[in-house]
C-alpha cells in the first residue's frame, strides 16, 4: 500500500545524500565551513561539479565574490563536526576554532582544504544559477586529491573510509555493507 507524500519534503525521498564540507574564504582569507548535502557531479567534460545554497547562508556571499570553493569529503568519524558546520553560521562563529578541524593548502586556489577529509575537489566557479530558493553554484574542477589509501581502482575502500551521510532532520548514517559484483 503507498501512502500519500508531501510535495514540500519532496527531497527527502533522494536521502540519503553524501554530506561534504565546503571550504570557501572571505575577502580577507578567513575560511568559512559550511555542511551541504546537495551537491553533484555534473559534466565529466569539462569536469564540472555543482553545490546548492540558499542565499540566505554566509557562504552563498563568500563563494559570489571569491568565485572559488573546495569539496571535501569527510569521513563518519567527523558527524559531529559536519553537524556542528551545518547548525551555526559562518557570519558569527569560527568553526574552525570550534570544530579543531586542519586547514591545508590547496593545490590551485587560495581556499584551503580540510585535512581530516579524505578526499578534496577544488573548483573554480564558472556559473550561478537561481534556481528557487537556491542558488545552484557550478565549479570547474581545477584539483583533486586524495588520502592515499581512501580509494582502490577508483573505488572509494568502504572497509577503510565511512563516508558521512544525511538522512534528514538532523540525522546521519554511514554506509554498512557493500556489494562488489565480482566479474
Amino acid at each position: 500500500m503507498k501512502v500519500q507524500g508531501t510535495i514540500e519534503k519532496y527531497y527527502h525521498y533522494a536521502f540519503p545524500m553524501q554530506t561534504v564540507l565546503v571550504t570557501c574564504n572571505d575577502a580577507k582569507g578567513n575560511t568559512n565551513i559550511i555542511t551541504l548535502a546537495w551537491h553533484t557531479p555534473i559534466s565529466r567534460n569539462p569536469p564540472l561539479y555543482g553545490i546548492s545554497i540558499s542565499p540566505k547562508r554566509y557562504s552563498y556571499t563568500l563563494i559570489k565574490k571569491s568565485k572559488e570553493f573546495v569539496i571535501n569529503f569527510i569521513p563518519y568519524s567527523h558527524v559531529e563536526t559536519a553537524e556542528y558546520c551545518g547548525t551555526h553560521s559562518g557570519r558569527n562563529t569560527d568553526k574552525l576554532c570550534q570544530t579543531g578541524l586542519t586547514l591545508i593548502p590547496a593545490k590551485k586556489l587560495s581556499t584551503p582544504l580540510i585535512k581530516e577529509g579524505y578526499a578534496h575537489l577544488e573548483c573554480t566557479l564558472v556559473k550561478n544559477l537561481s534556481l528557487g530558493d537556491h542558488t545552484l553554484f557550478v565549479g570547474k574542477v581545477v584539483a583533486v586529491s586524495a588520502d592515499e589509501n581512501a580509494f582502490e581502482n577508483e573505488l572509494l575502500r568502504t572497509d577503510r573510509i565511512h563516508p558521512v551521510y544525511y538522512i534528514g532532520q538532523n540525522a546521519y548514517t554511514t554506509l554498512d555493507r557493500i556489494k562488489r559484483k565480482t566479474f
